[in-house]
């Protein structure tokens, strides 16, 4: 099986309790998920990734015209089906999607929300490339990531992650990550730490050049 197999079956497995896991991980959501719902608030069509149980989800669909929310793990889609339905939003469409391989055309999308995710993806410009192509010229992006590196209770509590199997791939500071969003041809225009036991680091600008 391959890391990328692998990795879907952790998260098809963990979907049905991804949101009680956010009562331990869960102090910094509520801001990080203000955050995104202002920056995409008046936009027209905005790309989820990652958007898992649909945490983020609601907030997005109260401002922006249309969401398409996506995930890898089909688990985790069927799960914010049921949150989508639930709370009646009628602009968000769900789908299973690879973050790799985004069957959308070149330019589709306003902007791109992929929270809590690029700590995980195996390659990083691979992935931010393909972020990249999908949204329009000067678009968009929010990435607010956990910050694994972030503080010393924060780094002990990622090694004891990782020996339960949690397919973590970097471990970023509020500072590396910036760092690296940058370094993927995107003006970052805000960026907040918000704090927790492992801390979420809020980046947000636009894309202005594609990915080397």
């Amino acid at each position: 099986m391959d890391t990328a197999e692998k990795d879907k079956q952790y998260w098809d497995k963990h979907a049905k309790n991804y949101d009680r896991s956010m009562s331990l991980l869960g102090r910094p959501i509520p801001r990080m998920v203000e955050l995104a719902g202002e920056a995409t608030r008046g936009l027209g069509r905005v790309l989820e990734v990652a958007a898992g149980t649909g945490l983020v989800t609601p907030a997005l669909a109260a401002g922006a015209r249309e969401v398409v929310a996506t995930d890898y793990s089909a688990a985790m889609v069927a799960a914010l089906e049921r949150r989508v339905r639930g709370a009646g939003l009628t602009n968000v469409l769900c789908a299973q999607a690879d973050l790799y391989a985004l069957q959308f055309d070149d330019g589709t999308f306003d902007a791109v929300v992929a929270a809590n995710v690029i700590h995980l993806v195996p390659d990083l410009s691979r992935a931010l490339a393909a972020l990249r192509r999908v949204v329009k010229p000067g678009g968009k992006v929010v990435m607010p990531t956990y910050c694994h590196d972030e503080t010393a209770l924060s780094w002990m509590v990622s090694r004891v992650l990782a020996m339960t199997g949690f397919p973590g791939q970097r471990r970023f500071t509020t500072k590396s990550l910036r760092q690296a969003v940058e370094a993927a041809g995107v003006r970052v225009s805000r960026t907040e730490k918000l704090p927790g036991l492992i801390p979420i680091g809020y980046v947000e600008g636009t894309f202005t050049r594609a990915v080397e």
